[in-house]
């Protein structure tokens, strides 16, 4: 009986397909099933997908976590190991892996490890659960986490051992209270996002839940808007003024200038120091969102590798760049991407998307097959209740760990004793278009006939300790 039924099934099977094959290789193109696979090849299933949620809403879309393009081009620089050129370091523990942003501050931020976690706001973007397993696993790993642009919450301050405030550009009554930012180890001062510019952004009061709309001092039925400027700051002088009034009132906490990685970079930052900042944040074009506009995150902005390149050369070029730290964010996911953002000037990175990954991790089983991770941890996620707070904190913390060891190893290899000794000698570069970016040596050749990697007392220092 089981052969008969096999047969039976077989033969209905083999009759589908040949009918279905028939029909592909008869039916005229425009009429043809094997239409939408062409017409998904011209346009993409991206492309197709935001077409129609376009076509259906009638509003600008909102996709999460920034960009799908990757700008920078970190596969296309590598770094060189040494064996007596320059004698690798003797042991992992003998590198280190501290930094101080803002070292001309009277009150530095010191940190164990230069990966931090960059603003993802309570309420604009994630959940109570999900901003406090990020500040418990920056306190365990040794780093900050930024608040973001939304509201602050006593129980996460109480949590960071190392806590940034940013200074945004919402427009709710509690926002930007003294008494918040008074309580920072850091304040950044936000006109911009690489992921949205600086383009406002609206959370509708049907979203807001009474809890956050109590922390927002909103009445009800008020949406929580983030407008495009920061009201207090419409000229140099206003963000000069500032800077002094945050100093002044904070007892000397760094402060930090974060803008959107834009071709006017160095006209920003030239106001930047100006106004006495301690900190330049860039947020390259890649950067991360809870919901940006494609448009914005697409088609806007500096890669964060040429953005970070321009911003060091400029810190070296006006003599500051031993005095005001440089942080880069936006698409950094992986111990090589960190690492030779560090080479090419950053003294720290900011970690977003990646971070909320890895907080997530196993617990994403908990939102197969219907519903995608990040329901988690958004703050209007379906299932944020169900995150583990501290199974999230774990994850993350071994995350950044790991990150930091594989990097601790790239110094060995590289034969420095410090993270923040590698530089863009260390690297190399694959294309003639990575090398123009970054003025690294093209690996094709020993150095860049213009940009010479080391000068004749750097070559002989280096000899010399090959030789000890």
């Amino acid at each position: 009986m089981s052969g008969l039924v096999e047969k039976v099934v077989r033969q209905v099977a083999d009759n589908m397909v040949d009918n279905f094959l028939f029909r592909l290789m008869r039916d005229p193109y425009v009429e043809n099933l094997w239409e939408l696979i062409a017409t998904t090849m011209k346009v993409t299933p991206l492309h197709l997908m935001e077409t129609v949620l376009r076509a259906e809403k009638g509003k600008p879309l909102g996709r999460p976590f920034g960009s799908v393009y990757h700008f920078s081009p970190w596969q296309e620089l590598m770094f060189n190991p040494v064996h007596l050129y320059r004698l690798p370091v003797r042991e992992e523990k003998m590198v280190k892996t501290q930094v101080t942003i803002g070292p001309a501050a009277k009150k530095p931020l010191k940190l164990e490890i230069p990966l931090m976690i960059t603003g993802m706001s309570y309420g604009g973007a994630l959940s109570k659960k999900a901003r406090i397993a990020l500040a418990r696993a920056a306190t365990a790993a040794g780093t900050a986490v930024n608040t973001g642009e939304g509201a602050f919450i006593p129980e996460e301050r109480e949590s960071a051992t190392r806590y940034i405030y940013q200074y945004h550009r919402g427009r709710w009554p509690h926002g930007n209270k003294r008494e918040f930012y008074s309580l920072a180890d850091m304040i950044e001062i936000q006109l911009g996002q690489g992921a949205q510019a600086s383009t406002p952004q609206t959370t509708p009061a049907q979203k807001i839940d009474e809890e956050l709309r109590e922390i927002f001092g909103l009445k009800e039925g008020e949406d929580a808007v983030i407008a495009a400027r920061l009201p207090e700051v419409e000229s140099k002088k206003d963000l000069k003024n500032l800077v002094f009034r945050l100093k002044e009132e904070t007892g000397g906490v760094p402060v930090a200038y974060k803008f959107a990685a834009t071709h006017y970079l160095e006209k920003e930052m030239e106001i930047a120091l100006s106004a006495g900042v301690d900190v330049i944040v860039v947020d390259g074009a890649e950067a991360g969102t809870h919901a940006g506009q494609p448009l914005l995150e697409d088609d806007f902005g500096l890669p964060t590798m040429h953005a970070l390149v321009r911003a060091a050369d400029y810190l070296e070029a006006k003599g500051v760049k031993e005095k005001v730290s440089l942080v880069a964010g936006g698409g950094l996911f992986t111990p090589g991407h960190f690492l030779k953002a560090m080479a090419l000037g950053a003294d720290a990175v900011y970690l977003g998307t990646v971070a909320v990954m890895a907080m997530i991790h196993t617990q994403m089983a908990k939102t197969a097959p219907m519903e995608p991770p990040t329901q988690l941890a958004l703050y209007s996620g379906k299932l944020k209740e169900e995150l583990d707070v501290e199974l999230a904190a774990k994850s993350l913390t071994n995350f950044l760990r790991s990150c930091v060891a594989e990097m601790v190893l790239g110094a060995v290899a590289l034969g420095k004793e410090d993270l923040r000794a590698i530089n863009r000698e260390d690297l190399c570069a694959l294309t003639p278009y990575a090398a123009t970016v970054t003025g690294v040596a093209p690996a094709y050749r020993e150095r860049m006939p213009h940009h010479p990697q080391a000068t004749a007392g750097e070559e002989k220092a280096g000899a010399e300790k090959s030789l000890q």
